[in-house]
């Protein structure tokens, strides 16, 4: 009779799925087969991800399509979003500067990535600091931002410069990525909290959750921030430049 091959560790090697359909249904109706090398919380981030991509892809389609429909011009945005600066009237200035900001931040975060895998705690913690803080700072210019409009009468339901559908679809969508970028540099300081207290090199239980919290936490936050800087690359071109 034949022998099962055994592991040297002295398991049983793992059957081959079944062919066809079968196996394909086999493999991907289970966790262990399908995600076996990858961290839960990773998966999960991307699960998030990819679901707040069709929100974001259905908001600027939306978009294209009241733009393209509506019979009325809509505004210039080189006129609606420029600045005055020393007399000199800037156009998308504001704009360029927290593109730079926003961008910036991605390159900060993913040192901090690298510097939580070699476990530096000093320099992965003011990474992830300059990173909040660089957030924060694209907020506070996206509210001086609205705060302008506002001033200027630009309303969800009003425009002075044009189209009435610009005011709801520019605060709506720079408002619901907004709101990301706020909750990112939330958890961006729980996390320079944890950094900091050694939660990571201790296994300490920490926020929100009674497992023990590693550093691969870190890369799972630097996957949801380098997608909503990508996500603004995408609001740029669509309402600054088109």
């Amino acid at each position: 009779m034949a022998q099962t091959p055994y592991s040297q560790t002295g398991e049983s090697s793992p059957q081959p799925s079944p062919g066809g359909m079968t196996g394909i249904l086999r493999d991907w109706a289970s966790d262990r087969q399908t995600f076996r090398q990858v961290p839960w919380g990773k998966v999960m981030m991307w699960v998030f991800l990819l679901s707040d991509t069709f929100i974001f892809g259905i908001f600027l389609l939306a978009y294209m399509t009241v733009r393209s429909s509506t019979p009325v011009p809509w505004p210039n945005p080189s006129e609606v979003f420029a600045l005055e600066v020393a007399g000199q009237t800037l156009p998308l200035f504001l704009i360029a500067i927290m593109t730079f900001v926003l961008i910036s931040s991605s390159g900060t975060m993913a040192l901090a990535v690298r510097f939580a895998y070699a476990r530096d705690r000093r320099n992965t913690a003011l990474l992830l600091l300059a990173t909040a803080l660089l957030g924060a700072t694209f907020v506070g210019m996206q509210a001086f931002e609205w705060s302008k409009l506002i001033a200027e009468g630009v309303r969800p339901w009003a425009n002075p410069f044009g189209a009435p559908q610009f005011g709801s679809s520019f605060f709506m969508i720079t408002g619901f990525h907004g709101f990301h970028v706020s909750v990112g540099v939330l958890f961006l300081l729980i996390i320079t909290r944890k950094v900091l207290r050694g939660d990571f090199d201790l296994e300490r239980r920490g926020f929100f959750t009674s497992r023990k919290g590693s550093y691969e936490q870190i890369e799972t936050m630097g996957l949801y921030w380098h997608f909503v800087d990508l996500v603004w690359v995408f609001i740029f071109a669509f309402f600054y430049l088109w």
